[in-house]
């Protein structure tokens, strides 16, 4: 860990004021000045440039910005699937920008529960198959793999369709199956990549109420998305400019 004070312990690290030692939760999310920076032969490209900001337990925010706004490399960073140049990120009390590999493998498949627009579902799995992957992937036994992921499905109003394969749901039933394996591990946060994109509009209203049910159950949610109408369903929004955040507000 680099040297810092007491008061820039954005997480779980700071301790109480009574100086009894427990944690106090303070952000769930804590980025302080993150930089991405590619190589591109002899060129440095800035994708991000400074970006600060926390999110708390329960919130429900919207990442959003044009194309090449840097909002998918947030993303990554945010989900664990890349690490910044410069920076630290903070998330659940650990410094995962300081993690290698295998240690941000681990915090992917505890802390992050991941939506994607194409759903990523094996195709010859059926739909309880695919929600016990991460718990597979975890070490879970076979009997509380199978309880578990049944009642993420259960959670998503698809208690009907456990033995259904892919090609046997509707679209918006297979993004609830994505939705239902992201939830199965209890992941702090619930980071979701355009998960209406490959839907229709009336569809696309129903995962979005689920994701207003999800986060009112008390699940953290981060929302990436172009579309203006869907991150207006956030309560939170993050507005993504050429690689720095333009603006930063609470909608509702």
């Amino acid at each position: 860990m680099s040297d810092v004070t007491l008061a820039t312990l954005p997480t779980e690290e700071r301790t109480s004021a009574n100086g009894n030692g427990r944690p106090e939760v303070v952000s769930l999310i804590a980025m302080r000045d993150i930089w991405k920076t590619y190589e591109m032969g002899s060129e440095k490209v800035h994708a991000l440039h400074g970006v600060s900001f926390e999110v708390r337990k329960g919130e429900y925010i919207a990442i959003t910005g044009p194309s090449g706004s840097g909002k998918s490399t947030l993303m990554n960073l945010i989900g664990c699937l890349d690490t910044p140049s410069q920076g630290e990120y903070w998330l659940n009390g650990k410094n995962v920008s300081e993690m290698d590999d295998d240690e941000l493998a681990r915090i992917r498949n505890q802390e992050v529960g991941f939506v994607f627009q194409t759903f990523n579902l094996l195709a010859r799995a059926t739909a309880l198959h695919n929600v016990e992957l991460p718990l597979i992937y975890g070490g879970i036994g076979s009997a509380k793999r199978h309880e578990m992921a049944k009642q993420a499905l259960a959670a998503v109003d698809l208690a009907d369709r456990v033995t259904h394969r892919p090609n046997e749901l509707s679209g918006g039933q297979r993004q609830r199956v994505a939705i239902a394996r992201a939830l199965v591990n209890h992941p702090s946060i619930l980071l979701a990549d355009e998960p209406t994109g490959a839907l229709d509009t009336h569809t696309s209203q129903e995962i979005m109420d689920l994701f207003e049910r999800l986060h009112e159950e008390g699940n953290t949610v981060v929302l990436v998305t172009h579309e203006p109408d869907i991150a207006a369903r956030a309560h939170r929004i993050i507005s993504i400019r050429d690689g720095q955040i333009e603006k930063d507000q609470v909608v509702r």
